[in-house]
C-alpha cells in the first residue's frame, strides 16, 4: 500500500497538492506497515520516535510532511494549497523515509546474515570428487 501511495505522489509532482497528500498517506501507510496502526498519524509518529524507529529529526519531519497534507485535504482556510517545493519536500521524505524503513533495513539484515555465515564457515570436510582418469583401450567398457 505504501509503495502505491509513494508512487502516485512521485507522478503527481505537477500537481503539488496531490503529491503533498499522497506523500503523507504513504508516510502514514508506513507507520501502519511497521505495526503503528493504532491512533492518530500525530501519534504514531511521536511513538515510532519514542521507540527508536525514527530519529528525532525524522519524526520531525514527519509531522510536517503530514501537516502539508492536511491543508488540501481539509481546504485549510489561510493556505489550502501546496507550493511545489513543499510538495517535492514531502515526496523527498518519504521516499527517504521508505528507504529508511524498509530498504536500508533488508540490506543489513542480508549483511548481518552473510556476514555471520562468512565467520562460521560449515566445519564438515567437502567430499573428495572422483577421480575419473582417461579410459584407455585397456579399460573395460
Amino acid at each position: 500500500m505504501a509503495k502505491r501511495f509513494l508512487q502516485q505522489a512521485m507522478d503527481t509532482l505537477h500537481a503539488p497538492d496531490a503529491a503533498a497528500m499522497t506523500a503523507g498517506s504513504a508516510v502514514d501507510a508506513m507507520l501502519k506497515e511497521i505495526g503503528y496502526e493504532k491512533g492518530s498519524v500525530y501519534e504514531r509518529i511521536n511513538l515510532a520516535v519514542k521507540d527508536h524507529k525514527l530519529t528525532e529529526s525524522m519524526g520531525e519531519w514527519a509531522h510536517e510532511v503530514r501537516l502539508g497534507s492536511n491543508r488540501p485535504r481539509h481546504a485549510d482556510a489561510e493556505r489550502p494549497h501546496v507550493l511545489p517545493g513543499e510538495a517535492a519536500q514531502a515526496v523527498e521524505f518519504a521516499e527517504s523515509l521508505g528507504h529508511f524503513l524498509f530498504v536500508l533495513t533488508k540490506r543489513i539484515e542480508r549483511g548481518r546474515l552473510a556476514a555471520t555465515e562468512a565467520s562460521n564457515p560449515v566445519t564438515t570436510e567437502p567430499e573428495e570428487p572422483k577421480q575419473q582418469g582417461r579410459k584407455t583401450a585397456l579399460d573395460p567398457l
